[in-house]
């Protein structure tokens, strides 16, 4: 099964979306496009009605009513096709060493993002045509309110993916026990405990040198 293509190796779209909306310190660990499998609905959708305009324009090409109708619907199946691909074109799923980011749209960008930190589980679906084409389902909990991003589908070489966020998520190959178990909402680590009173190396109750005594 292919997976993810090294983040080395990634199209100008997807490296582009990585400079342009990852942090400074932020690096990438997976980015990549949904499967393609994405566009099967699209393409039922798109085919009938395609060959039906076709049949309009060219049924009678004397009769201007069924010649400008085969001709709009012909130009309003690709444009809805057009708009599908271009869709998957332009979105990608990320996972940098502080977030979960999905990008997506064509003419407006969007961009949906998910701190580590809040991340609780990790749920992989793959179903039988899945397992045939090589996608998945991701599935996050969170701690907190609903997420946006808490379904992820058609991610292709789910199973490499899966690994590499557990990785990312709950082991110590990222430092500290994993990028979900330490740090901020945005993976920075946790400033260290300020000396306040009561603290050990707070001196507030030691006399200022050089006072005259109070007189009692």
């Amino acid at each position: 099964m292919a997976g993810p293509a090294p983040l080395e190796d990634l199209p100008p779209r997807a490296s582009k979306d990585v400079q342009k909306y990852l942090l400074p310190g932020e690096s990438a660990v997976v980015a990549t496009r949904r499967h393609w499998a994405v566009l099967i609905e699209p393409t039922v959708k798109f085919l009938p009605v395609f060959v039906a305009g076709g049949w309009l324009l060219l049924y009678d090409p004397d009769n201007r009513v069924t010649s400008s109708a085969g001709l709009i619907v012909l130009v309003a199946a690709l444009v809805y096709y057009g708009l599908r691909v271009g869709e998957w074109w332009m979105r990608h799923f990320i996972v940098s060493t502080r977030r979960v980011l999905l990008t997506s749209g064509v003419i407006v960008r969007t961009v949906t993002l998910l701190p580590l930190r809040r991340i609780t589980d990790l749920t992989w679906k793959e179903t039988l045509l899945g397992q045939v084409l090589g996608y998945g389902t991701f599935r996050f909990e969170s701690a907190g309110q609903q997420q946006a991003l808490s379904e992820i589908t058609f991610l292709p070489g789910a199973d490499v993916l899966y690994r590499r966020v557990s990785a990312l998520l709950f082991s110590s190959d990222w430092g500290g026990g994993g990028a979900a178990s330490a740090g901020d909402d945005e993976g920075n680590l946790e400033p260290p405990p300020s000396t306040s009173p009561g603290w050990p190396g707070r001196r507030d109750t030691e006399p200022i040198q050089g006072l005259p005594p109070q007189q009692s």
